[in-house]
């Protein structure tokens, strides 16, 4: 096997052979307590029971029918999107996955428009996908071949506030600052030459959770320069943020014209990803030929899954036990932070979603390592927590915290408990 991001030579992991809820475990017994949802995506927790009744069931029915025919689970899932988006009246467009998911919202963006060649401005430290589009739409450290020019992608910085761009450290304002730079470059472009913005609401483990002004006032901006906003809630949907969607924060003044979903769409038991279009821009797209397709697109298993998966969301409450849990979890690493100088800073998504920036200096905020660099210790980190059952995620300075929303209270606070200990037994100079 090739494996993702990483030195070929250098990958070596023990092989998994099962999970339940929180934990998953390998081939020789050893559990872990697993703190990123693998890649943020098993947001239901691992072989939940309802999700796996449900391919089962629709296995023994219809495993696979093309786009070409209707499909009750498809149909079902769309409906559900549209309920649970408020986009009614809208359209779903399904895929395999995140990237793809993004790739065709920007297809969607610029033919609804009519801009078919019109630029995509995205920002820096994002994350879109790894085909060639989607490298290009993000901001990622991991991608040294990215070429913009080709799929017209035009980056901004982003609105970190703890080391803003725009010179300031009060984080309201370089919210407005980086939406105002925003509105500039569209200006500069031309409206009429500018097909959509796309940007996380909220999160992504590049590790910039935006200011709390900041997707309202985006949204606002766009609007008035009559450009589409493409919402990437492939990361931060369906509870990660203690909402349905993070956008959905905002209430109408933040609703995106599209959204993109994929991960907690079937809290990764199936891939699936999807492109949900309100209705003035589906309206667009109604009388056209839609030039685009995937075999797989809307498979049937993959859409039983998602309708048992947003059924699983509602009946076990997992949106507000985000929100429960995710105070607490923020409450805790506040205290860490007041403990230990080497965490910089505390981002926190709105659920079981937050980010601790490590540095080696808090009063200078110097990095560790600059980035995306990764300390020795941050490795050691890593492979301490897993010795004694807890997995956790890093990238460059950050600690990535987003466990799966049904992990129980008490194994939360033991695993933040291991996370505080290893910040003091470490050697972070």
């Amino acid at each position: 096997m090739l494996h993702s991001w990483c030195v070929q030579a250098e990958w070596n992991a023990p092989t998994v052979v099962g999970g339940q809820g929180a934990r998953f475990w390998d081939e020789a017994g050893r559990q872990y307590l697993d703190m990123s949802s693998l890649a943020e995506c098993m947001n239901l927790g691992h072989q939940h029971p309802a999700l796996i009744r449900a391919i089962q069931a629709q296995a023994q029915k219809l495993c696979f029918v093309n786009s070409s025919w209707g499909a009750g689970p498809r149909a079902e899932l769309a409906e559900r999107l549209l309920e649970r988006s408020g986009f009614a009246g809208g359209r779903v467009f399904f895929t395999l996955g995140g990237a793809d998911a993004n790739e065709h919202a920007v297809k969607f963006a610029r033919q609804a428009s009519g801009r078919t060649q019109g630029k995509i401005v995205t920002r820096d430290r994002s994350y879109h996908g790894a085909s060639y589009a989607t490298m290009a739409l993000s901001g990622d450290s991991r991608i040294p071949q990215r070429d913009d020019d080709p799929f017209g992608v035009l980056h901004v910085p982003p609105p970190y506030a703890y080391r803003c761009p725009y010179g300031t450290d009060d984080e309201l304002e370089c919210a407005e600052r980086n939406v105002a730079h925003i509105g500039e470059v569209i200006a500069r472009e031309g409206s009429q030459n500018v097909a959509a913005v796309l940007m996380e609401p909220s999160a992504g483990t590049n590790g910039i959770i935006a200011p709390p002004n900041y997707w309202p006032r985006l949204r606002e901006e766009t609007r008035k320069r009559d450009v589409y906003l493409i919402a990437d809630e492939v990361m931060s949907g369906f509870g990660r943020c203690g909402e349905w969607f993070a956008c959905a924060a905002y209430g109408e003044e933040g609703k995106p014209d599209l959204m993109t979903l994929a991960k907690g769409l079937t809290g990764a038991h199936i891939p699936l990803g999807a492109v949900v279009l309100a209705e003035h821009v589906a309206a667009k797209l109604e009388h056209s030929m839609l030039s685009t397709g995937l075999t797989y697109c809307g498979h049937p298993l993959a859409c039983a899954a998602g309708v048992a998966a947003i059924a699983a969301y509602d009946d076990e409450r997992l949106i507000e036990r985000s929100r429960h849990l995710g105070r607490a979890m923020l409450r805790r690493l506040e205290e860490m932070q007041n403990t230990h100088a080497v965490i910089g800073d505390v981002r926190w998504g709105g659920g079981l979603f937050a980010i601790a920036e490590l540095v080696k200096d808090r009063r200078t905020r110097e990095p560790l390592e600059p980035w995306p660099g990764v300390h020795p210790s941050m490795h050691k980190f890593v492979s301490l927590a897993r010795e004694r059952g807890v997995s956790f995620a890093i990238r460059g300075n950050l600690i990535i915290l987003a466990p799966p929303l049904v992990i129980p209270e008490k194994d939360l606070q033991w695993a933040l408990d291991t996370m505080d200990g290893l910040l003091g037994e470490l050697n972070w100079s």
